[in-house]
């Protein structure tokens, strides 16, 4: 058993979950998806990570840490509605065992990123899936290029528009980042990084520069 697995069981378990192993099998056959490059197993450890980094900080950190984990666990490459289906898997899943359930299925939803979250436990867990934005230049046109990756759907010149439409109105609104931890980590490099992106008049994961 690898320390991921165990540590998700163990999470299962503490919010009243049982079949801990086979909901792991489920969630990770999903993650492991061949149209995966960004939106895998690796990008929840990342999210772990930072939940790590501001545990002692988070309300409910349990709770959110089920919501990073499930939030991508459904990903149809363009479909509009990977969230609500992943938040459907979580309550599939839980079966009415775990308590949070429905707030861990809330704050699935918030990570589609529109508005902003009142409860500081929905906060956190929105920007730990943003905080890519504010990692280093050149880990931020890595992620690029893995998110473009999975979208082969689109050819370059609608994928830019639509990368372009997404990253401009987060770096319009007052702040990308909700919580006052994230936002003094994050913020000024997350809004360097998007200021950088938009100003490229082709797109770095098209043309290498």
């Amino acid at each position: 058993m690898t320390q991921v697995q165990a540590r998700f069981l163990a999470l299962w378990s503490r919010l009243g979950g049982t079949r801990g192993e086979a909901v792991y099998t489920d969630l990770a056959r999903y993650y492991g998806e061949p149209v995966r490059r960004y939106h895998t197993l690796q990008h929840v450890r990342r999210c772990l990570r930072d939940l790590d980094w501001a545990g002692a900080v988070i309300p409910d950190p349990d709770v959110v840490e089920l919501a990073l984990w499930c939030h991508d666990v459904i990903y149809v490459p363009g479909a509009p509605d990977n969230e609500q289906r992943s938040a459907d898997w979580l309550l599939h899943r839980a079966d009415g065992q775990i308590q949070a359930a429905a707030r861990v299925a809330a704050m699935i939803l918030a990570t589609t990123h529109r508005g902003t979250p009142s409860d500081p436990s929905v906060r956190f867990a929105v920007d730990i899936d943003l905080a890519m934005l504010g990692a280093s230049r050149d880990r931020f046109r890595r992620n690029a290029a893995c998110l473009r990756a999975e979208r082969a759907d689109l050819d370059d010149a609608t994928y830019d528009r639509a990368e372009r439409g997404f990253l401009g109105a987060l770096l319009a609104r007052d702040t990308i980042y909700h919580s006052d931890l994230f936002h003094a980590r994050c913020e000024a490099q997350a809004r360097r990084n998007l200021t950088w992106r938009l100003a490229q008049p082709t797109p770095p994961w098209a043309t290498g520069t």
